[in-house]
């Protein structure tokens, strides 16, 4: 992108999860600029499995140049979500922008996956964009700044994801389609509502819990890159980038980024990277 850049110093950003992998990249890539970063997760205690909670992801956001609000709560609960939106607007005066990057994955297929689970997916990925992107709605129309952005892939007409894992494709989607509606429904310039996904796998500290952790650190990136797009795409002025659903790799390679070895999860690795689902 050529012309206008915005930086986020004093702007504030409302996130869903962000107590680590790419929500907390991002969150603390925004901090360096002297974002204020809310954060709406219910990490409050340590997970032995997985490091970090909603007070470690504050802690790091106010070291990398921001201030930070964590707010203990369920994405999914009306209330906790409420909350969330009256709290960050007291603390900082504003909502400037909204990361919809809590997301639940399970990859069965229907007479697979167990009801609660598909519940639970569709809770935290539909029903939670609705809930903080629609009560944060206000905020945002009285912001000079207003942007929107989803965690969530492009539509892709591939049948293969139905096929492979119809529950999760229709949950991630869903994602899509209300933060695509959103952008037609502000196509007066006034909000920014886009949605942004991976080009290869990421590695996070889920992933490094899994089977085949090690090959998965071969063929991956890291959340940086995420991070850096998203960055890319937040600091664009309102209405410049709108309806769109962004690749982290072709917004930086716009952005005039040649070097993508940094992102390597392992840069000595010589193996070619695995590309995400939905691409």
């Amino acid at each position: 992108m050529t012309g206008q850049r915005l930086d986020l110093a004093g702007r504030t950003l409302l996130m869903s999860g962000g107590s680590r992998g790419i929500g907390l990249a991002i969150a603390r890539r925004a901090a360096r600029d002297g974002a204020n970063v809310a954060l709406i997760a219910k990490t409050d205690t340590p997970d032995p499995r997985l490091p970090g909670t909603v007070h470690t992801a504050a802690a790091a956001i106010e070291e990398a140049g921001g201030k930070a609000l964590a707010i203990v709560g369920d994405i999914r609960n009306e209330a906790d979500v409420v909350r969330a939106v009256a709290a960050t607007a007291d603390r900082f005066g504003a909502i400037d922008i909204v990361v919809n990057n809590a997301s639940a994955i399970a990859l069965q297929n229907p007479g697979e996956l167990p009801l609660k689970r598909y519940d639970l997916m569709m809770d935290i990925n539909v029903r939670g964009t609705f809930l903080l992107s629609g009560l944060a709605l206000p905020y945002l129309r009285e912001s000079s700044h207003a942007q929107i952005l989803t965690l969530s892939p492009p539509l892709h007409p591939d049948l293969r994801w139905l096929r492979d894992h119809a529950p999760y494709t229709i949950s991630k989607y869903g994602m899509t389609m209300l933060t695509l509606g959103m952008a037609e429904q502000h196509r007066d310039g006034t909000l920014s509502a886009n949605c942004l996904w991976p080009r290869t796998t990421i590695v996070t500290a889920a992933t490094m819990n899994m089977r085949g952790a090690e090959e998965a650190l071969r063929v991956s990136r890291t959340p940086r890159i995420m991070a850096d797009a998203a960055y890319a795409v937040l600091t664009r002025p309102t209405g410049h980038t709108t309806g769109q659903c962004l690749v982290d790799e072709t917004v930086l390679r716009e952005e005039g980024v040649t070097d993508f070895d940094r992102y390597r999860a392992d840069p000595h690795a010589d193996a070619t990277l695995r590309t995400d689902i939905f691409l």
